[in-house]
């Protein structure tokens, strides 16, 4: 080896060395995310109970006690709650078009929710389906400058899969108007998605798997979320909430459903955080 390339050899080994000094020297493990502006931040609800007729997907009964229990949750959080029922394709898209437009500045964070039917990386409007990395990319920072290294938090109640713990058949009859706290699922496959640095995605299921959702209660995940943030969701770290969330719902098992081959047959929730930084809800002073 000549001493040129060694000279330069040298000068990136030092350079590494120096860069990687830095990032130790300035990488506090517990640093959070600032959550002191004037406000919270804004969270958008949709709520799909019902379906345009030739989607042939199934009424999502138990959805708007979801609804109603994640109102009251983030409502405590300090998030100004915006909820929508039933919406068609392009009234959601222009409800999230307008959240992306808005002035984010004086907000620690942004928050949405969909409660729906989920298919191939979708989630379904009253009409249509919806691309979730569509929805996403519109609250990166090429397109939504005063989120920039702000937490967005999307929670996505849908099936991800067609199993439980093994292969079933899903339910596709309307659920029964009776008050029988029944277990259903949500329909299809919804996968992991990527969105970006800030960027935190909640699904309700592991990919593969069904989610399952009672017809009076709403659904598992929802019912646990709900739960575990007006117990621990100022005093802990988010993403430690989930973990518990997590523990929480996988202990559930179908006991009373139609489909008597789900009987006994569990869940698992999982979240994918691309957030780089420790995310809490405190009180606001």
């Amino acid at each position: 080896m000549s001493d040129t390339t060694e000279d330069r050899c040298g000068a990136c080994t030092e350079n590494l060395t120096e860069t990687d000094a830095l990032i130790r020297s300035t990488l506090d493990p517990a640093e959070e995310y600032k959550m002191d502006n004037k406000k919270r931040g804004l969270a958008l609800i949709f709520n799909q109970e019902h379906f345009f007729w030739h989607l042939r997907l199934s009424v999502r009964n138990g959805t708007n006690a979801d609804r109603y229990n994640l109102e009251r949750r983030l409502k405590n959080l300090n998030f100004e709650v915006r909820a929508y029922d039933n919406l068609k394709q392009v009234e959601v898209l222009d409800k999230i078009n307008e959240a992306a437009c808005e002035n984010h500045s004086d907000s620690d964070c942004f928050l949405l929710v969909f409660l729906s039917h989920g298919e191939n990386d979708h989630v379904y409007s009253y009409d249509g389906k919806i691309s979730v990395q569509d929805i996403t990319s519109l609250f990166k920072g090429d397109k939504c400058k005063s989120l920039v290294g702000k937490p967005k938090i999307f929670i996505l109640q849908a099936c991800r899969g067609d199993k439980h713990d093994d292969p079933v058949t899903a339910c596709d009859a309307v659920d029964n108007k009776l008050k029988t706290n029944e277990v259903v699922v949500d329909a299809s496959v919804l996968h992991t998605l990527p969105a970006g640095a800030d960027f935190i995605m909640c699904y309700s299921v592991a990919e593969g798997y069904y989610s399952h959702r009672e017809t009076v209660n709403g659904s598992w995940y929802i019912q646990d979320l709900c739960d575990l943030l007006q117990r621990y969701g100022e005093s802990h770290e988010f993403t430690e909430v989930l973990t518990l969330v997590n523990r929480k719902v996988s202990m559930r098992s179908v006991g009373n459903s139609n489909d008597r081959s789900a009987i006994g047959k569990k869940q698992v929730p999982c979240f994918a955080s691309m957030l780089t930084k420790k995310l809490y809800f405190r009180p606001k002073q």
